[in-house]
């Protein structure tokens, strides 16, 4: 199986500077006072980074930006590890492991972009640019063979149908394997996928928080991706419109999900905190600001939720002029584009007038 963190850890290596010794596997390996088989062991998988001490660990993260490698590649190894993890056991199957690792904390989308990087050889938007030419065939990424692709998904599959039957765990392992069902685009699987999540509409409509508020969400995302936005709209509408807990519950959740809200959560519960005072609303606004044009198909979700955290907190144009300017610009494109609902166009109009209300 490639290693999604050993890819991640030799993009970093190579993120450093030319010139650096340490940018060359036996460079890296004399400057961290390991063996080079050790290096190129970390890099191939041979030697998981996630068997590694802890505190050797720590120390690899820390001495990689100061041999000079980027440290956006460098923050991603965590994510990628988590990803390897999960791959691992759905590899392997539902007999390894009683207590699948979806089902044991809730993922982020720096993870799930780490699996789908796996699943599809699409790299993460931070990862996306090029990597230097090296000599002879070398993998541009971590994709898994075909074969351990669908033998991925027809597991990830029976683990979503089987949740139902875990007590604890089983609606974030359900909501979160069937999300991870979207990433399979053949046709029977999609088709698999696409009946699943159509037989969990009955969710959508609930008000309020209740454990399935996630699992609608997700729901209504995953068919989004698959090109059916309407219950994406219909549970903005019947889910969120009007209901403070709702609107709390989205926004702490995209918190989490875009990196605002760092401490891990071992399960949905923590959405339910309403005096969104656990993340940073900067942080979160321009996360939501730089990836509204990235997911054509939540599009009207990004405008849902720009125009409740800027209802939540109007200064935040003041607080930050430089995002404000850009969402100003996306707000424009958008208003013209024809690509979002008749709400998002007045969620949006209203939006664009508290940016310019801040500036008069």
């Amino acid at each position: 199986m490639p290693s999604i963190a050993g890819f991640v850890l030799r993009m970093a290596r190579e993120s450093i500077p030319a010139g650096n010794g340490s940018r060359t596997q036996a460079g890296m390996a004399e400057a961290l006072r390991v063996d080079l088989g050790t290096v190129q062991g970390w890099e191939s998988g041979r030697r998981p980074l996630a068997n590694m001490k802890a505190g050797s660990l720590l120390a690899l993260r820390r001495r990689l930006p100061a041999f000079g490698a980027d440290p956006q590649v460098v923050r991603l190894l965590e994510a990628a590890m988590d990803a390897d993890r999960i791959i691992e056991a759905g590899l392997a199957g539902p007999d390894r492991d009683p207590v699948h690792p979806l089902g044991q904390w809730v993922h982020t989308r720096e993870t799930a972009h780490m699996i789908a990087w796996a699943l599809t050889g699409t790299p993460p938007p931070s990862l996306a640019h090029p990597t230097p030419s090296r000599r002879g065939p070398v993998a541009k990424g971590p994709l898994l063979p075909a074969q351990e692709r669908t033998a991925f998904f027809s597991h990830l599959r029976t683990a979503a149908e089987s949740a139902s039957r875990i007590e604890e765990s089983g609606v974030l392992l359900g909501r979160q394997a069937l999300y991870l069902t979207s990433y399979d685009q053949s046709t029977d699987a999609a088709s698999w996928t696409a009946h699943a999540l159509h037989a969990r509409r009955g969710v959508l409509g609930a008000r309020g928080w209740t454990p399935q508020w996630a699992e609608a969400r997700s729901t209504a995302a995953a068919l989004a991706r698959l090109g059916d936005p309407q219950p994406l709209l219909d549970f903005i509408e019947r889910s969120m419109i009007d209901d403070d807990v709702a609107e709390a519950a989205n926004l702490t959740y995209w918190a989490y999900w875009l990196g605002a809200l760092a401490e891990p959560q071992a399960n949905d519960h923590f959405m339910r905190d309403r005096d969104l005072a656990a993340w940073d609303p900067i942080t979160l606004m321009r996360c939501l600001v730089y990836g509204i044009h990235q997911a054509p198909g939540y599009v009207d979700l990004y405008v849902h939720s720009l125009w409740a955290l800027l209802t939540a907190h109007r200064w935040l144009p003041m607080a930050s002029p430089e995002i404000a300017g850009q969402l100003s610009e996306r707000a424009l494109q958008l208003l013209d584009s024809g690509r979002i609902s008749s709400r998002s166009k007045r969620e949006l109009s209203a939006v664009y007038y508290v940016l310019h209300e801040n500036r008069t």
